[in-house]
């Protein structure tokens, strides 16, 4: 009997982390084919293909320099070759891309595959609202989606210092199958059911390091940075309790909750692109080619899904400092407004 076939779509810095784990760990288990797909959209650097100086340094030197990956991973250029047969699909790529993944993979999956997001964001959705991406991606190709969250720096994943993960799974089954797939010794998963949460969580923190790095750039301290924090972390709550019925307190006890809060506001390249936009005057779009190597943040996308669904409830002010960062974003408000904007929060009333 073959075992289960996986497939890493994407492979930044974060989709390299992970298929450095996941490839040692289809060698550990039976249950596991032996090769691991990870596509990659084709780059040149240097004059070679960047899937050839993958499958033979067994390194991204773009984006995750100077780590090695396992042997059974192997880059393949053309994403519905890389998919084709397998039987776990981990989605990990920038979550602005998923519609344009998902239209070229419909109808050409393996039937029974099942999914897993890694990837921290939302879609919006065509009634104007915003629409998770594992239920986007579970939609659009018809298979189960799982989700994987948690305070997970790429970088210190790659170099394997120690830190913990959430997986959200509806089936247990899988959920421990997946668990299987991820965990190591110093990379750590607790499974739990409440998928909508543990998504929301990966996608709203970075609303709040957006928050937390314009605090930094301003240089207004620590106590005003974990005001911040605190009142994001409400916020998340609270949006949670208000669009996904029947969201758990306890999940964000979790990895995936206030320790990915607490990294992403002190680490992330949320923070640190935000303090710059202070400091610098420059666009989000400038820093994002000076400082993220041709990536995307996530927070200033998320703020615009978020802000759509608040205008349609008119719940705006229900939620100030998310509105403040989308509104800093656009420059509709300068840096300096942000503490103007949660200062009478509703949290103090």
């Amino acid at each position: 009997m073959t075992g289960l076939k996986v497939c890493i779509v994407g492979s930044g810095n974060w989709g390299s982390a992970i298929a450095k784990i996941v490839g040692g760990n289809v060698m550990k288990f039976d249950k596991f084919d032996k090769r691991v797909n990870m596509w990659v959209f084709e780059e040149m650097i240097n004059g070679q293909k960047l899937t050839e100086i993958i499958n033979t340094t067994h390194e991204n030197v773009k984006y995750l320099k100077g780590i090695k990956l396992p042997e059974s991973v192997f880059a393949v250029p053309d994403l519905v070759d890389a998919a084709k047969d397998a039987d776990i699909l981990i989605f990990v790529l920038p979550h602005q891309f998923v519609k344009r993944c998902c239209d070229s993979l419909a109808g050409k999956l393996k039937s029974g595959a099942v999914g897993i997001s890694l990837i921290k964001g939302f879609e919006r959705s065509p009634e104007g609202g915003i629409e998770l991406i594992s239920k986007n991606i579970s939609s659009r190709l018809n298979i189960q989606c799982s989700v994987l969250m948690g305070a997970n720096i790429a970088s210190e994943v790659a170099e394997e210092k120690f830190c913990e993960t959430t997986i959200g799974s509806a089936e247990m089954e899988m959920g421990k199958t997946l668990k299987e797939l991820f965990e190591t010794s110093y990379f750590r998963v607790v499974v739990v059911d409440d998928v909508y949460t543990v998504e929301a969580c990966g996608a709203l923190k970075n609303i709040v390091a957006c928050a937390a790095g314009f605090s930094d750039g301003l240089g207004y301290g620590d106590n005003t940075k974990a005001a911040v924090i605190r009142i994001g972390l409400m916020e998340m709550v609270k949006f949670t309790e208000v669009f996904f019925t029947g969201s758990k307190l306890s999940t964000f006890l979790e990895s995936c909750g206030v320790a990915d809060l607490i990294t992403t506001c002190y680490g992330g390249r949320n923070r640190r692109v935000s303090e710059a936009f202070v400091k610098s005057g420059k666009t989000i779009e400038e820093l994002e080619k000076e400082m993220l190597n041709g990536q995307q943040l996530q927070g200033p996308h998320t703020a615009d899904e978020i802000n759509v669904m608040l205008k349609n409830k008119k719940m705006e002010d229900k939620f100030p400092l998310f509105t403040a960062v989308y509104r800093i974003c656009h420059r509709e408000i300068p840096p300096q407004a942000l503490i103007d904007c949660i200062r009478e929060h509703p949290e103090h009333l």
